[in-house]
């Protein structure tokens, strides 16, 4: 009998059109060899041109689906993704909270197109629930304004928005720069490298990619958040999750193709499409 691989827990929203969500995080679960697993949210009306609709889940059924994954096939990390409300945000912290996995927080927003994805009333649960809970915390630089007020316009602002977050609690949090200088997935050819900073506090680690001109890359955040909880799931450090993490995440947005009439999707089988042509 072969032995089960490492098992990974998204929490998180669902994208109809597949680029984003649910659908992002176990396609990327399953190109890094864990098992992925699923409690749904919220689901969308989506495709590449934006969200049409969102309906969230009762908090009950957030919280079945949890216990029934946890409880009988355990998990070896946590990642969240589109927590709609403050009662969602409330009720998912407090199970991070009692499970013994290191979660992976991604605060979503705001969808790639600029629709919300969060009721601004949930923020302060956000920083007063959620955050503690994290393991680590992946704020793009649009979520660090939502949170904390701090603007990043530079490489150096990343560093006081990084200790602006730590402050709310998490262990660690990655500071995602790909907007900068007009990051990667606007689609415009700015500087030459993506950056981002993940800091504890004490350690500081400046994580650099190639920047790909391409402007399909719905489902980015979603994709490196759950990339990074495969590789604590395997047993990797957090600076070792998530600088692997990025270079899967540079490599498929790198491969992300058109699809629909707006922005398509990164490549998550880019490097398994690699190893088999």
């Amino acid at each position: 009998m072969t032995a089960a691989p490492p098992r990974v827990l998204t929490v998180a929203g669902s994208d109809s059109g597949g680029g984003a969500g649910i659908q992002a995080d176990l396609k990327t679960m399953l190109a890094l060899g864990v098992h992925g697993m699923s409690v749904l949210t919220a689901v969308t009306a989506q495709n590449s041109l934006g969200v049409q609709g969102a309906w969230e889940l009762p908090v009950e059924a957030v919280r079945a689906q949890y216990r029934s994954v946890v409880d009988d096939i355990g998990v070896q990390a946590v990642k969240t993704g589109m927590l709609s409300s403050a009662e969602l945000v409330e009720a998912v912290a407090e199970l991070l909270a009692g499970t013994d996995a290191p979660a992976v927080v991604d605060p979503v927003g705001v969808s790639k197109h600029g629709d919300p994805l969060l009721a601004a009333s949930a923020l302060d649960s956000v920083r007063t629930k959620l955050l503690p809970a994290a393991t680590l915390a992946t704020p793009n630089l649009d979520e660090v304004a939502q949170l904390t007020g701090v603007r990043v316009e530079s490489e150096q602002d990343m560093r006081r928005a990084a200790e602006a977050v730590l402050a709310y609690g998490p262990r660690w949090v990655l500071i995602k720069g790909g907007h900068l200088a007009g990051g990667t997935g606007t689609g415009r050819a700015g500087a030459h490298e993506a950056v981002d900073f993940l800091t504890d506090g004490q350690e500081e680690h400046w994580l650099r990619a190639p920047r790909h001109d391409n402007r399909h890359t719905h489902g980015t955040g979603c994709t490196l958040a759950s990339a990074i909880a495969c590789g604590l799931a395997t047993g990797r450090s957090v600076p070792e999750a998530v600088a692997a993490a990025k270079e899967y995440v540079t490599g498929a947005i790198a491969a992300g193709f058109a699809l629909g009439g707006g922005i398509g999707p990164v490549d998550h089988g880019w490097a398994l499409r690699r190893t088999t042509s």
